[in-house]
């Protein structure tokens, strides 16, 4: 009779474990005892750390790509409305746990240089991924001219990612939403405007 399979149980239980302690701060014990399994149940399913960190990254685009999907790359709504929607579903992602675990690609790239180079590239990509999702919102926001004809998309995508970025890494110290709050008022009423 074969043995089950403990994969998924890892991935979710562990993703959870990586997005509270970071990734470097996360042991394969710690993963373990989370998923309630045998230590050789995760030599069995990943290769190493590294392969596993790939995966519950992987996991975690999944759920940012639904939320894409919903929002910046829906074409059913107002451009605009679509960048504070996406703004807003960031803003109750980032509210749970008292704001305490950030987000988790952020917190990968925060540990970029001390997690081996695939895992820096995969969160390159999708950063890209993301900045080219915020860059179709705004040229649909040109061309119906919520924004001015001359926006430089691109790189007010790479910006808006950036600080967006750069808000979640502030709630997260400070165990609050506001910082993302405040940038995306900002954002709004002085920089999109």
């Amino acid at each position: 009779m074969p043995r089950p399979s403990h994969r998924e149980t890892l991935l979710s239980k562990g993703m959870r474990v990586v997005h509270e302690h970071g990734f470097n701060g996360a042991s394969v014990r710690d993963i373990v005892q989370a998923a309630e399994v045998p230590h050789g149940s995760f030599t069995n399913h990943f290769a190493s750390k590294e392969a596993f960190g790939l995966e519950v990254i992987d996991l975690y685009f999944a759920d940012a790509c639904h939320d894409l999907r919903e929002t910046l790359c829906n074409d059913e709504l107002a451009p605009m409305f679509r960048l504070r929607k996406y703004i807003d579903t960031s803003i109750r992602h980032i509210s749970r746990n008292d704001s305490r675990n950030g987000c988790l690609f952020g917190n990968f790239a925060a540990e970029a240089g001390d997690s081996g180079e695939a895992i820096r590239l995969r969160i390159v990509q999708i950063f890209a991924e993301i900045e080219k999702c915020v860059a179709y919102c705004l040229a649909a926001a040109v061309d119906i001219r919520e924004l001015r004809a001359d926006t430089n998309c691109q790189e007010l995508a790479a910006f808006i990612v950036s600080s967006l970025q750069g808000a979640y890494l502030m709630a997260k110290l400070r165990r609050d939403p506001t910082p993302v709050v405040k940038f995306k008022e900002t954002l709004f009423s002085t920089i999109l405007r």
